[in-house]
């Protein structure tokens, strides 16, 4: 007898769940089964591992399936953990009752949250920004977008590759929209440390796009942004509203504008720079930033802008002066900026919260708390509004504390209105005269109840009666068995127990169906007033974001004045000259970390394009000529910023582009050589210059062989010094040949940094003086490094030889003597290879041979010999 295989079945849940994830497939779902959110397969191991959750297993017709879960009340626990750990998570709710319907529950998903589309503050950084980003690839430039949908702030730009890979750095989004069809584009390109999620390419066209947008902010053109000129920008930026809609986000009426990045306003800082410079985030660990040391801001709102002013400084004099001259009103002004930072701790987050608002997720506690906040504009307003200063007066002007708003707010929510309005006591009392009433029903129960007991009780004669309710059987009459013969005939059982009875009577019967009535139509009024309200305050949503972008620029400045306070910092001149004079300036950074009780060594640095283009700045290291290269472009950057600068006096004249090449920093990852890295960003510098840059070279040609380097570095120099842009430029090197430029180039100054020679060891003093340095006191570096004593005597040894003379004929005789040890050491003298080295090195033309060539000779020997000892070992 043939058998037939039975055929799996999946359940009519598995199949409802089947259908939603195919159409999420790119999301982990979590799907609502009564008090739980489930997540099944693929999902359910990931869940389990991100989350440390347990993993079990379910049959599903045969088949075993993975599941793991989590109470529904604990979303807000385990979903910041699932996104932070770069899942996009597709929350699937019960769209009805359970009770309503004697079929499958209606399920679908009401959110999808990805790393660059969140609202949820547990996700949020308070102090940064969380931008969903999108790049196109148009034919000859590339467009960028950026939106954070929690605050409303929405950008766009094109350029080169190079302009929107600075962008990025900008900006830093937490995911990035690409084209599918660009993949590899994209990761040849800028990498891949960003969180990508590829779309199909239709949705990257100019109709699509420039539709999308218009739709959205409900205009003909987008000329009145100032982007319609930029078509590959606007593209990048449809992308990004087409995905907001793909992830179930359609209320946006907080993105009211659309605004153009304008690079020509800023200063231009390649990626290089802004890594070399750690102005927001280090490579190394424990490393602090500059922005963790100037940041003084008091609100979320002002953290944001303040990363942003710091990743975009100022090159509009007008502008940096505007802030500068309130910073200085603040300054001197200890009280009236007192006062203002009293009220900016008061406030809530304003930009986050009305865009909560917008987006429909805001709860009351949320609502009185934006109330709150606007509340606390009013003193502001009034402060600054008698201010002594034309800015700040207009500051005032600009605020707006929505009055009629926050009465209305006042009028309908209690002042401690719960975080989740099912919980009831929302609105206030006196606002809504049915449910005033219905909860005097509802809430004077005991009142009712306490006189039905004792008419029963006298009525039955049984003085232990009891009138409670439980979840399960609702109001009952509970009497003690003692007294069960008493009870008269019209009372109903409604549950046994061990030592009493359970009963409900006519009237207990007719009371609890209108006090239940009572508590469900309490909710239904609650819960439709509070939407009313959150309708009537969508008006206010512009005004609210124009008072939070004020408060928070406000923030930023009293933040500056703050930190000139505690840090002794004091007002720049910011002038259009292309001099740069800096008198004792210090390291905004390095002061803050050194040793209680040690103060950091203050420096001079005056660069102009006429008689000190290029400081050349030579010392050991270790001796602190990196710090003085750094702090100077965070001064430069600081002053453009608007904010006082850690140096007694500094006169700045506008800086648009600053460089950097510092150290040799590895690339291996990327498949690129150190010097090769190295080489590459020289290139973005000498070819990119410009009369106002700013160029800070430190230990260039370093990531290769010595004869190489110092050729390198004295040809960058000398590019540098013949250019017609003249850029200021601050070398620091090792190489001492470098020295010798100042005879032939006019502008090249050198600089040391001073050092004291003490009889076994040296101190680094880290004052920069006039002069080149004569000595590396390398051997002393490797010294106070622990390299081993044997290693430093061989060291001493050889560099005696070398010390013998300065002259290039005796200098050469000792790199021969040294040849020649080397040789003794391991090889036989009767070797050929070695006789021929040796007639090479005695027929050489001492009188002619450059310091250059006399090294590129022995590394040749050196080269040889090695091959040599390897074959001969």
């Amino acid at each position: 007898m043939a058998t037939t295989k039975k055929s799996k079945k999946t359940t009519p849940l598995m199949q409802q769940y089947n259908t939603i994830k195919t159409k999420h497939p790119d999301a982990l779902l979590l799907f609502r089964v009564g008090d739980f959110y489930e997540t099944f397969g693929k999902d359910a191991i990931k869940a389990s591992q991100i989350l440390g959750i347990v993993l079990t297993h379910r049959n599903n017709g045969g088949d075993q399936t993975e599941l793991a879960g989590f109470p529904h009340h604990s979303l807000n626990t385990y979903l910041p953990k699932l996104v932070k750990a770069g899942e996009r998570v597709a929350i699937c709710d019960q769209l009805e009752d359970p009770k309503q319907t004697k079929t499958i529950v209606k399920r679908g998903v009401t959110e999808l949250v990805t790393p660059g589309v969140a609202l949820n503050d547990d996700i949020l950084s308070a102090k940064s920004n969380n931008f969903l980003g999108a790049v196109h690839f148009g034919r000859q430039k590339l467009g960028v977008s950026f939106l954070d949908i929690s605050t409303g702030e929405f950008f766009t730009s094109e350029g080169s590759r190079e302009q929107i890979d600075k962008l990025l750095q900008n900006f830093s989004p937490n995911e990035v929209l690409v084209s599918k069809n660009h993949r590899q584009d994209f990761l040849d390109t800028f990498g891949n440390q960003w969180h990508l999620f590829f779309l199909e390419d239709w949705i990257f066209q100019t109709d699509y796009a420039h539709e999308s947008l218009t739709n959205h902010f409900k205009t003909k053109t987008l000329q009145g942004f100032g982007v319609e000129h930029l078509s590959q920008g606007i593209i990048a930026s449809g992308a990004v509203l087409h995905y907001l809609s793909e992830t179930q986000h359609r209320q946006l009426q907080h993105i009211s504008r659309l605004q153009r990045i304008a690079e020509e306003e800023y200063v231009w800082m390649d990626r290089f720079t802004i890594r070399n410079l750690e102005l927001y985030h280090s490579t190394h660990q424990n490393a602090v930033t500059l922005l963790e040391v100037i940041d003084k801001t008091l609100s979320p709102m002002g953290g944001r802008l303040l990363k942003r002013w710091l990743a975009l400084p100022l090159k509009n004099l007008e502008k940096i002066k505007n802030r500068l001259a309130i910073v200085t009103y603040l300054h001197q002004e200890e009280a009236f900026l007192q006062k203002i930072q009293h009220h900016i701790k008061q406030m809530g987050d304003l930009e986050r919260l009305v865009s909560k608002l917008a987006t429909g997720k805001i709860n009351p506690k949320e609502v009185v708390q934006l109330k709150n906040s606007l509340e606390a504009v009013l003193p502001i307003k009034k402060v600054i509004e008698q201010a002594d200063n034309t800015a700040l007066q207009t500051f005032g002007k600009g605020l707006d504390s929505c009055e009629p708003l926050r009465t209305k707010i006042k009028q309908v929510l209690n002042e401690d209105a719960p975080v989740n309005i099912l919980k009831g006591q929302t609105i206030a009392d006196g606002y809504s005269e049915e449910l005033d009433e219905l909860r005097n029903l509802a809430f004077s129960s005991k009142d009712y109840l306490d006189k039905m007991l004792e008419r029963e009780m006298q009525q039955t004669g049984i003085s232990s009666l009891k009138i409670a309710s439980n979840n399960v059987f609702g109001y009952y009459i509970e009497v003690r068995n003692t007294h069960k013969d008493k009870v008269p005939d019209s009372w109903v059982r409604k549950q046994t127990l061990v030592n009493a009875e359970r009963y409900i009577n006519e009237e207990l019967k007719e009371y609890e169906s209108k006090i239940l009535g009572a508590e469900e139509r309490i909710a239904q009024l609650e819960q439709q007033l509070f939407e009313q309200l959150l309708v009537w305050m969508q008006e206010y949503i512009q005004p609210i974001q124009q008072t939070g972008h004020l408060l928070a620029r406000l923030d930023c400045l009293c933040g500056f004045a703050q930190l000139a306070k505690e840090n002794q910092y004091h007002a720049p001149e910011v002038n259009d000259s292309t001099q740069i004079e800096i008198r004792e300036g210090r390291h905004p950074v390095i002061e803050k970390q050194l040793p209680l009780g040690e103060s950091y060594v203050a420096n001079d640095v005056v660069l102009n394009r006429d008689d000190q283009q290029i400081i050349m700045i030579t010392g050991p290291n270790m001796s602190g000529k990196s710090a003085i290269l750094r702090q100077t472009a965070l001064i430069v950057l600081l002053a453009q910023m608007g904010s006082f600068v850690p140096a007694e006096k500094a006169s700045i004249g506008l800086v648009d582009k600053i460089f950097t090449r510092v150290g040799a920093s590895d690339n291996i990852s990327m498949g690129e050589s150190t010097f090769m890295v190295e080489m590459n960003e020289t290139a973005s510098i000498l070819n990119n210059l410009s009369e106002r840059s700013l160029v800070l070279l430190d230990e260039i040609g370093r990531g290769t062989s010595t004869y190489d380097g110092i050729s390198i570095a004295w040809a960058i120099a000398e590019y540098l010094h013949e250019h017609p842009a003249r850029a200021k430029t601050l070398f620091a090197t090792h190489y001492h040949e470098l020295n010798e430029m100042t005879e032939t180039y006019g502008r090249i100054k050198n600089y040391n940094v001073l050092v004291k020679e003490l009889k076994d060891n040296v101190l680094f003093l880290r004052k920069l003086v006039p002069g080149g340095s004569e000595h590396s006191f390398g051997i002393h570096v490797a010294k106070m490094a622990g390299v081993p004593q044997q290693v430093i005597q061989k060291a001493n040894k050889i560099l005696k030889k070398l010390e013998k003379s300065h002259s290039q004929k005796e200098n050469t005789e000792a790199l021969q003597s040294v040849g020649q040890e080397m040789q003794l050491s391991f090889f036989n003298l009767d070797d050929p290879l070695l006789e021929e080295i040796k007639e090479e090195i005695l027929h050489l033309d001492i009188d002619t041979l450059t310091p250059v060539e006399a090294l590129m000779k022995l590394n040749e020997i050196k080269r040889l010999l090695s091959k040599k000892k390897s074959a001969s070992s």
